[in-house]
């Protein structure tokens, strides 16, 4: 058996998105900024995908730009946002994907800016007391708190984060890479004034993504060329990205509710599995509460186990695709910052196992088989 269960790194590609997406790699090839008919073809797929996604979102399709991904999409709002706008401190936590505390460490560098960190308890999440005191210390501010967690799968109450941050007249934005497609979004009942979404997390192709911006907010290119993405991004578009990302986005939405149902299943079933076969198993973050976490991931951690890179290399010997944490900073000896900021169970070995719709029961359990094996050897 061959199990893929680092879902929240990439999803493999649905067959149906990539058959809507061949004809633009061969016979539609135009250049969407041509004018003749070729040209013309193309931009018409290019905004129709647009208003597909807005439409799924509600919002307006001249809020949807598109991007080579999540990480260029956040980029975009918040280096130009602090750029551009009269703001001096970007409040987030500790915890959030490295596009966007990446970002704020070079705003810190570039224009001195205030970073201010939210407090975290041991399981990952903050007081939203903290958050208020925080906007009415500084109330010249951005914040920027992820939807979902990559690593430890906690979920933010979104909706309440943006009506605070819209009593106190400050900019919200929310790394929802991981939520695009997996829960419903209502933008003009939300009223955050920036998201993501990146198609590789739900089915669709690598190398796309987009940014909704909120028609209130104004700024300028982030790549800067032609006068594509409505003066926005310049590149030729990456077309049959886009055709594949609103796809993917349609096809998820259409069935949303299902791949909920089922998944959680799934998760439900390892929790239960784990928790019967091995002795003081943990979870790490809010990952094994059903009520309180992406229904994708789940970050366990295994104890009686010393090497964390052994314990993967043996899972994958075993036909098993898991991961220790972000697929991004897979390659460094750091290890998980996510971890590193919450009270982890530090003498267990941490595995972010991560489902999709693919999945099956007969998977789950041959994984949680494996990992008695894997531990016992």
């Amino acid at each position: 058996m061959n199990v893929y269960f680092d879902n929240a790194a990439t999803t493999p590609l649905d067959s149906f998105v990539l058959e809507k997406m061949l004809p633009y790699m061969g016979d539609n090839f135009g250049n969407p900024s041509s004018i003749h008919q070729k040209g013309r073809k193309v931009k018409s797929a290019i905004e129709k995908s647009r208003s597909k996604v807005a439409d799924i979102l509600n919002c307006d399709p001249g809020e949807i730009f598109f991007t080579s991904g999540g990480t260029e999409a956040n980029n975009t709002f918040l280096i130009n946002t602090f750029l551009e706008k009269n703001i001096n401190t970007f409040i987030t936590t500790k915890i959030e994907h490295h596009a966007v505390l990446h970002c704020a460490e070079y705003l810190k560098q570039i224009k001195n800016i205030n970073i201010e960190y939210l407090k975290i308890n041991e399981k990952g999440s903050f007081d939203m007391s903290d958050l208020e005191n925080k906007l009415n210390k500084y109330p010249n501010s951005l914040v920027s708190l992820m939807h979902g967690n990559n690593e430890i799968g906690n979920i933010l109450d979104i909706n309440i984060v943006a009506d605070l941050c819209n009593d106190m007249r400050v900019i919200f934005h929310s790394d929802t890479v991981q939520t695009v497609a997996h829960y419903n979004f209502d933008l003009v009942k939300l009223g955050a004034h920036g998201i993501v979404g990146s198609a590789h997390k739900f089915h669709g192709p690598k190398g796309i993504g987009f940014l909704y911006l909120n028609k209130s907010q104004k700024i300028s290119p982030f790549i800067h060329g032609g006068s594509q993405e409505r003066n926005m991004r310049g590149g030729t578009e990456n077309v049959y990205g886009i055709v594949g990302l609103a796809e993917a986005l349609e096809l998820a939405d259409s069935n949303l509710e299902n791949h909920k149902k089922y998944i959680l299943e799934l998760k439900q079933r390892m929790i239960n599995g784990l928790k019967s076969k091995i002795q003081n198993i943990k979870f790490n973050g809010e990952s094994a509460n059903l009520n309180n976490s992406l229904y994708t991931v789940l970050n366990v951690a295994i104890p009686d186990i010393e090497d964390q890179q052994m314990f993967l290399f043996n899972l994958d010997i075993n036909n098993i695709s898991a991961s220790a944490g972000s697929a991004c900073t897979s390659g460094s000896d750091a290890g998980s910052h996510v971890l590193q900021e919450i009270q982890h169970h530090k003498k267990h070995v941490s595995v972010r196992f991560s489902f999709s719709k693919n999945n099956t029961i007969d998977e789950v359990d041959y994984v949680v088989d494996k990992i008695m094996e894997i531990k016992n050897l």
